[in-house]
């Protein structure tokens, strides 16, 4: 078991150290397939791991540590990995899907004169996320949410040249960093309080902490995972996030960085269990993001940022089921998203990499002529998305909306907002499936010329792609088809069994079966009723979108959110360091920085002209020394 869990997190780390210091003596193709072996290998590991452990009597889980990696008094932590049915799960879809999206980059980043350097990220991203979910302690968690942050920065930023994608690399950078000191904070209220970061310890302090202390910490983890899964109010980053290559954004958007969150808030539920309040912050934060993203998302011309939105509105359901204490629903919904989620994104990577680069869904009419493949496999990916039945997601989204309906008169308000969720998602989901692939009638003329115009890659001429992007592309449709059956009636809750030792579901949050086939039936008329609607919309053409300007504008203004945080943050920071430079750097350090400089050298020429060489003129200042230092013992006694 902890061979497999070892194997699972060095393995990424070793292709990211073999691809950087073989340089250029690593052709790009080599580095490419160095990258995508580390990653398999890993989820050979965490497979390994998995199997050890469903083989252990009680699946309580297993710490293995290598050495103590610092020490000051009472304080230790060890540079140790927990094996526990949540970490071999996140290991298993950050590994599993890792690896398929790592294998599409080989197909999609041919080409590109910077393929090492690409590929060194993802390994070293890839490595990253797995510390953060194997980390055996709150410290090693601590830093592989640090490195996850870097890592998404350089690959955001990946085309440095183009100033919007180091824009949006700095912004995903600031925003998550504002994420890791919060829970750094937290983490410090725990250290003087238990004087451990150790899982178990810290849990069991929290249980006599004030309320005021516990809410303190877990207000501080909630502000990392808020930030980390770009939810309301640390959300804006995330599709700006959209300007690195399309693997990159599978990666951060399906399996990995923004599922981080949730994971967070199932691994320290204890803690968030003594802080009620906060947990149902959380909860909240999630369905107002839900309703929020559904909703900016209509109005998305860029293939990606709809998928980015739509990623925002589905991590938004994961919060609500954590928050309210449904953690193994959350967890299930993280899981299914995983595949359709990174099938949506590679099936968009298919058509831009045809398009040469263009993203505008207003320019994608008819693609699906060209590809067959892609379309159908987009279209799993959407029906999961929406929830409709035998897909994945309606096993996993309706299962956490149903949840809700214990909680009281804000459990209703929780629901209603779900059910209206899954309306939206039908709604954008659909008008992007209509726009791009269910448009009747010849595809569009920018879709005629721009499908050949990419040498080697034009869908009209050589396909839809290399078989290295579509062979993930196929793995993905089959698991976002059947993924949803691991729980597919209350007798067959396998996830659900699995995560009971570490992250039980609570009482409150175990719908009846009367509210569960109420909701399903609910939530899926929803979802089919925004798919009726963008049929009717944007399939037909015959029914026309009420014009609301003040609504439109709202929305691709994304509600002002940018623009409230230029006015609150940036640019009162900009004026003040406007002004201290111009009233304190340049009269008092650029000035007088000068002034003091000759100052100094003309009191050194002073001191030259005392260098006579001449040895009377030395024993003169000795014979006055001693005579001033005889004077003042004098003068003191």
């Amino acid at each position: 078991m902890t061979g497999g869990s070892w194997l699972c997190l060095a393995a990424p780390l070793a292709g990211t150290i073999l691809i950087l210091l073989g340089g250029t003596r690593i052709s790009r193709r080599a580095a490419a397939w160095i990258s995508t072996a580390s990653v398999v290998t890993a989820f050979g590991g965490a497979a390994w791991a998995f199997l050890a452990l469903r083989s252990q009597s009680g699946h309580r889980g297993t710490l293995s540590t290598a050495w103590t990696w610092l020490q000051s008094g009472s304080f230790k932590v060890s540079l140790e990995v927990l094996v526990d049915p949540l970490s071999s799960l996140m290991m298993l879809i950050v590994s599993g899907v890792g690896a398929l999206i790592v294998l599409y980059s080989v197909g999609y980043m041919d080409g590109d004169d910077e393929e090492r350097r690409y590929f060194a990220y993802m390994s070293l991203f890839v490595f990253s996320m797995l510390l953060l979910v194997e980390g055996g302690n709150l410290l090693l968690l601590l830093a592989g949410w640090g490195l996850v942050g870097l890592s998404s920065y350089l690959l955001i930023g990946f085309w440095h040249e183009r100033p919007s994608a180091v824009a949006a690399a700095k912004k995903a950078f600031v925003m998550n960093a504002i994420g890791d000191a919060t829970m750094a904070l937290g983490f410090f209220v725990l250290i003087a309080h238990s004087h451990s970061l150790a899982f178990g310890t810290s849990f069991m302090t929290a249980s006599t902490l004030s309320q005021t202390t516990v809410d303190l910490v877990a207000l501080g983890l909630l502000g990392g995972a808020v930030a980390k899964s770009a939810q309301i109010p640390l959300h804006t980053w995330l599709p700006d996030a959209m300007e690195g290559p399309t693997p990159v954004s599978a990666l951060i958007h399906a399996a990995t960085m923004v599922t981080a969150g949730v994971y967070l808030i199932a691994r320290t539920h204890p803690i968030f269990e003594q802080a009620r309040t906060i947990e149902l912050v959380a909860a909240g934060s999630g369905a107002l993001t839900l309703l929020v993203a559904g909703l900016v998302a209509l109005v998305q011309t860029d293939i990606k940022r709809v998928i980015a939105y739509s990623t925002m509105s589905q991590i938004g359901y994961m919060f609500l089921g954590a928050g309210i204490g449904a953690y193994a629903s959350g967890m299930f919904h993280l899981m299914t998203h995983a595949f359709f989620k990174a099938l949506l994104f590679m099936g968009a990577g298919l058509v831009i990499h045809a398009l040469a680069g263009d993203q505008d869904i207003r320019n994608m009419r008819g693609i699906g002529r060209y590809m067959p493949f892609t379309k159908w496999c987009f279209l799993v990916a959407a029906l999961a998305l929406v929830g409709i039945p035998p897909f994945s997601g309606f096993f996993s989204k309706d299962a956490i909306v149903a949840s809700t309906l214990g909680l009281g008169w804000y459990g209703w308000v929780f629901w209603a907002c779900g059910v209206a969720g899954a309306f939206l998602t039908g709604l954008y989901t659909f008008r992007l499936w209509f726009l791009v692939f269910g448009a009747s009638g010849e595809p569009s003329a920018f879709v005629r010329e721009r499908s050949g115009a990419h040498p080697g890659h034009g869908a009209a001429h050589r396909g839809e792609g290399p078989w290295t992007m579509l062979a993930p592309v196929g793995v993905l449709a089959v698991l976002a088809t059947i993924g949803g059956w691991l729980q597919w009636s209350p007798q067959w809750t396998w996830l659900t069994d699995w995560l009971r030792t570490v992250a039980p579901t609570l009482d409150v949050a175990e719908p009846t079966s009367t509210q569960e086939y109420l909701t399903s039936v609910l939530t899926v008329a929803a979802g089919a009723l925004g798919i009726a609607v963008a049929w009717a919309v944007y399939g037909t053409g015959r029914v026309a979108v009420p014009a609301m300007p003040w609504l439109r504008r709202a929305l691709e203004h994304k509600l002002w959110f940018d623009e409230a945080y230029d006015a609150l943050f940036y640019r009162p920071a900009a004026v003040l360091a406007t002004r201290l430079r111009r009233e304190v750097e340049e009269p008092v350090v650029l000035q007088t920085g000068p002034d003091l400089g000759q100052t100094a050298l003309d009191a050194g020429g002073l001191v030259r002209h005392l260098q006579t060489g001449l040895l009377r003129t030395y024993a003169f200042f000795l014979a006055a020394g001693a005579a001033v230092i005889a004077i003042v013992f004098l003068v003191v006694r």
